[in-house]
C-alpha cells in the first residue's frame, strides 16, 4: 500500500513541477513542442530513475559506512552530473534531431532542482532501494505527464489567431502553467 501512495503522492499530488516549482526551467523551454517535450520527459525519467537507484546506494554503502553524510549534496550532484553526460552521450550518438532540440536544455538537467531534490526527498523520508526508485520513477513520469499536458496546450494556443498579442508566446505559457498548477492542487485532498 506503501508503494501505491508513493506512486501516487509522486505523480499528482506532489509533482514537482506543478505542486513543488522544481524543474520549471526546461519545463517552460521545451514545452514549446510535444515532440521535443516527449524527449526531455523521457530523459528526465531515465536520469532521475537512475539517479534515485545510484544516490541511495551510494548514500546507504559509502556516506553512512564512512560517517560522511553530510557530503550527501557533493554526492548527489556528481551522480547527477555523471548520469547526464551519459544520456547526452546516449541522444547525441541516436537521435540527433532530437538532441538538436534539445538544446543547452539537456545539459541543464544536471542542474535541473527536481533530479536533486527526488534524491534527497528519497534520503530524508527513509525510503528502502524499491522505494527510492519507485519514488524516483513516479516523479519523473510526473514531470513527464506535466511537460507533454503543457506542449499539447502551447500548440493549440500557439494555432490561435484571437491570443491578444501581448500574451503571445512566453506570457500564455506562464498563465497556463499556473492554471495546470491550480487544477492539479485538486488533487492533494487524495491522498490522507
Amino acid at each position: 500500500m506503501k508503494i501505491f501512495y508513493i506512486i501516487l503522492g509522486s505523480i499528482l499530488v506532489n509533482n514537482f513541477v506543478l505542486s513543488r516549482f522544481l524543474g520549471i526551467c526546461s519545463f517552460l523551454g521545451v514545452s514549446k513542442r510535444t515532440d521535443t517535450a516527449f524527449g526531455m520527459g523521457l530523459a528526465v525519467t531515465f536520469v532521475m530513475a537512475l539517479a534515485s537507484f545510484i544516490s541511495y546506494i551510494v548514500f546507504h554503502w559509502i556516506l553512512v559506512p564512512l560517517h560522511i553524510e553530510y557530503l550527501y549534496t557533493l554526492a548527489f550532484i556528481v551522480v547527477i552530473a555523471a548520469l547526464v553526460q551519459f544520456v547526452e552521450m546516449v541522444i547525441r550518438k541516436t537521435n540527433i534531431g532530437l538532441y538538436k532540440a534539445l538544446g543547452i536544455y539537456l545539459p541543464l538537467i544536471t542542474t535541473n532542482c527536481a533530479v536533486l531534490a527526488v534524491a534527497v526527498i528519497n534520503m530524508n523520508e527513509g525510503y528502502n532501494l524499491i522505494e527510492s526508485v519507485i519514488n524516483g520513477i513516479s516523479a519523473a513520469l510526473g514531470y513527464f505527464l506535466a511537460i507533454c499536458l503543457l506542449a499539447g496546450i502551447r500548440g493549440r494556443i500557439d494555432n490561435n489567431e484571437k491570443m491578444p498579442t501581448a500574451l503571445r508566446g512566453f506570457p500564455i505559457s506562464l498563465v497556463t502553467a499556473g492554471l495546470m498548477s491550480i487544477a492539479f492542487l485538486g488533487f492533494q485532498g487524495l491522498l490522507k
